[in-house]
């Protein structure tokens, strides 16, 4: 009997389901994009149709603009494209993170985008395992070392970094990237410390997460108007690393700091321009791959995302039918970084 082909196969312009005739998270102009979640390295503009999470709608509209046609699912809930039967499941990455599940003739496949099953975030809905014959799981943290520690050890070094700042008289800086890790961290931090503000465009998403029902720190934009407030005591989030910012200079003193996964390697920790480095992440650290390939009960492992050849061969030596899913963001990690647009020099691979 001949092999039947994918369900999805990787293309020129993205991940294709063939049987369905769309694609998923494609990086090039489409007719169709189901999209797993809004960062730039998923959602691009130029698709004419887009289905998305309810609660990322807004989100995705932002990224994408006006000219293509954007509907939604909630999670959970099943539509047919193409004759396949699509549904959209938490992944705990970001607001409308979710995983695709797609199911044709009797075959299902799961596409993950970028998920977070280790330690749920208070900003979006939590990771959910979704059983399927084939999962293509991202890779981005795919080596033994990436083990995240709790959440609430990490707000308590971030929170006690703080107040040893507002003890010296200087205000604290955290650079993160404007969509995602910017809202984990409004959710986790204690306000009763000081006032926090946001710089850059991270003030743009904020508004669009408590409009979802997500619940955040209170915050102010920081501006010539509250500068003083925050001079000596406050904490800032801002979308840029770059540390010759024109309100952050006018705090005078500041001690940075940045919240990624990436800050588990001493390597990454020495070779950034910051005081003080924190391991937190909107991505599955090691443990966390291997605990959701688990749970799907797939027979079949596509590797994608980040450690694509390392992550893939551990898992042959396990025994699992694993192989590399092309994509054009091997080694990248949305959402771990900082803003797009921010200065060269900020935005190496963090």
């Amino acid at each position: 009997m001949a092999e039947r082909e994918p369900l999805v196969r990787p293309t020129e312009s993205g991940p294709y389901c063939v049987a369905g005739d769309f694609y998923i998270d494609p990086w090039r102009a489409v007719e169709r994009a189901v999209i797993t979640h809004a960062h730039s390295d998923h959602a691009r503009r130029g698709a004419k149709w887009y289905l998305c999470e309810a609660s990322g709608r807004e989100i995705l509209q932002e990224r994408v603009g006006t000219q293509g046609t954007i509907e939604t699912l909630p999670y959970g809930a099943t539509t047919t494209i193409g004759g396949v039967q699509v549904s959209l499941h938490p992944a705990g990455h970001i607001l409308g993170s979710s995983q695709v599940r797609l199911e044709h003739q009797g075959e299902v496949w799961v596409v993950s985008g970028d998920y977070n099953p280790t330690h749920a975030s208070g900003s979006c809905v939590p990771y959910e395992p979704v059983r399927c014959h084939t999962f293509i799981t991202e890779s981005t943290f795919g080596l033994p070392i990436y083990r995240w520690p709790s959440p609430e050890q990490v707000f308590g070094q971030i929170h006690a970094w703080w107040r040893r700042n507002q003890e010296n008289g200087i205000a604290s800086v955290l650079p993160a990237y404007p969509l995602g890790k910017s809202q984990r961290l409004l959710a986790g931090l204690e306000a009763s410390i000081g006032p926090i503000a946001l710089h850059g465009s991270v003030k743009t998403y904020a508004p669009m997460y408590e409009r979802a029902g997500v619940q955040l720190a209170p915050s102010v934009t920081l501006s010539e108007a509250t500068v003083p407030e925050i001079k000596g005591r406050g904490l800032v989030i801002t979308s840029s690393a770059a540390q010759e910012v024109g309100l952050i200079r006018k705090l005078g003193g500041v001690s940075w700091a940045f919240a990624s996964g990436w800050m588990m390697t001493r390597a990454a920790r020495r070779n950034r321009d910051f005081d003080r480095g924190f391991v937190l992440s909107d991505h599955a650290d090691w443990p966390g791959l291997l605990r959701a390939i688990e749970a799907t009960g797939a027979e079949r492992i596509g590797v994608t995302h980040g450690q694509v050849h390392e992550f893939s061969r551990y898992l042959r030596e396990q025994g699992h039918d694993a192989f590399v899913f092309p994509t054009r963001y091997v080694g990248e990690a949305q959402g771990e970084g900082l803003q797009e647009d921010a200065p060269a020099a900020a935005n190496e691979a963090i």
